[in-house]
């Protein structure tokens, strides 16, 4: 494996900032008199047969293979509670992604603002939008995107488990962060260019192609992270964190947690007392491609090399007492990608010949022109704790912000990525130069770069 290149990112001209940032509370939470105490809990988010995987364009569920599951910690004693949260579906978007914070903070008896709800983004699972249902709604002869029943009683679920765990909080008096290189798992999908610089082709998440292997990795951020919680020497909560498209394969109706979700249980299964929670990163523009054939087989080597990570970074966590605990927002609006023309998208909605997900992703991209019309903002969030911090960012962003996110902390940083999946990929300001499928599904402007990285800067620097 041939580690990146790091290197400083060009900033994005103040000229071409097409996005606005409205500063949030940047204030350190002093602890009360009882301390931090940290509630775990856990909840199913499997969908039932019949349901629409992936937003309705691939095969709906035909059978589980393993479950979905949502896991996640309540911080309280620190201010108002601080609600971490991720689910085995592909992503939540808009005001769907709202509702759940919503619903998640009214559980804890928090504000939105203090809730980090966040998908790991496998396919064979659903991916919710109740905006884009209802423009698909106006199409009855198109599949549903998913059904909003479902999608109610699991958030049920979720409120429900968080109020049990409340009650089994137990004090935190040590955190820890370690690191470990995972090997021949992701790199990055946009090697293959043009003379020009344009992608000419994408190594996705699996790959047969030659010519595509034999290309190299591309830039990669190679390390998975870990943020420990202790009480004494008991290992509470252990949130992992590494930037790959999780996907071996999909498509088959067979649900499934895949490579990263079966991982993180076979290491919560050695470790049954600590809730152990694993966040997809900045995977916008990296897969397995590489190292995947899209075999069962390869399935179960992925599995191993990531499971192998989870180890050693358990391995080198060395508890420390808890110092200072500071939670930080932003609040980042968004302006459309100019090339998003309304018009043309509703003709694209309309009967005719074309495969249905031709006619489906215009609602998502209706969906967002308007949340940006409402002015909706996606919700930033950064956790410092001690030395080292974490990083909740929206949508799809590509790894160049992961890295540019541990240039600006100059510390430690574990990034979690996929929360409000409204925008889908979030490329460079320098990379929709170079067309391909994640520019095509940007549906922010390229500005957004600058915007989110002054958000970055002012949530970590």
């Amino acid at each position: 494996m041939t580690l990146p290149r790091r290197r400083f990112l060009r900033a994005a001209a103040a000229a071409g900032l097409v996005a606005r940032l409205t500063a949030g509370a940047a204030t350190r939470d002093p602890l009360g008199p009882g301390g931090l105490h940290l509630a775990a809990f856990r909840f199913d988010a499997t969908p039932p047969l019949g349901h629409a995987c992936c937003g309705g364009w691939i095969r709906s569920v035909e059978a589980v293979d393993d479950p979905l599951e949502g896991l996640g910690i309540v911080l309280l004693g620190a201010g108002a509670p601080i609600v971490f949260c991720t689910l085995d579906w592909t992503g939540l978007l808009n005001e769907s992604h709202l509702a759940w914070r919503t619903g998640l903070a009214a559980a804890a008896g928090t504000t939105p603002d203090r809730v980090a709800l966040h998908t790991v983004h496998q396919h064979n699972a659903p991916l919710v939008c109740a905006a884009a249902q209802r423009l698909l709604d106006t199409q009855p002869d198109l599949p549903r995107s998913h059904d909003s029943a479902f999608v109610a009683a699991a958030l049920g679920r979720a409120q429900d488990a968080l109020r049990a765990a409340l009650a089994r909080a137990e004090p935190v008096t040590h955190v820890a962060f370690a690191a470990a290189p995972v090997w021949e798992v992701g790199a990055n999908r946009r090697v293959a260019r043009g003379p020009d610089g344009r992608v000419t082709a994408m190594r996705g998440s699996s790959c047969r192609d030659p010519r595509l292997l034999a290309l190299p990795e591309g830039e990669i951020d190679p390390l998975l992270r870990t943020i420990a919680y202790y009480s004494g020497d008991r290992k509470l909560a252990a949130c992992h964190t590494y930037a790959t498209h999780p996907m071996s394969y999909y498509g088959d109706g067979r649900v499934s947690a895949d490579f990263c979700g079966l991982a993180r249980r076979r290491i919560q299964s050695a470790e049954p007392d600590c809730l152990h929670l694993y966040f997809t990163g900045c995977a916008g523009d990296i897969a397995a491609g590489r190292y995947n054939d899209g075999s069962p087989a390869a399935r179960g080597r992925l599995t191993d090399r990531i499971h192998a990570a989870l180890a050693a970074a358990g391995a080198a966590l060395r508890p420390e007492p808890l110092g200072a605990i500071e939670w930080r927002t932003r609040e980042l609006f968004a302006e459309p990608n100019p090339e998003l023309a309304p018009a043309s998208l509703r003709e694209l909605l309309a009967p005719r010949r074309d495969a249905p997900v031709f006619r489906m992703r215009p609602a998502f991209k209706l969906a967002f022109l308007e949340r940006c019309a409402r002015r909706q903002p996606f919700a930033l969030g950064a956790l410092h704790l001690n030395g080292f911090a974490a990083l909740h960012l929206p949508a799809e962003p590509f790894v160049a912000y992961q890295l540019a996110a541990q240039t600006i902390a100059g510390r430690p940083v574990a990034v979690a990525a996929y929360a409000d999946c409204g925008p889908w990929y979030l490329p460079t300001a320098g990379e929709h130069a170079g067309g391909g499928y994640e520019v095509e599904h940007a549906f922010a402007a390229p500005g957004i770069d600058a915007t989110l990285r002054e958000a970055m800067r002012g949530l970590l620097a």
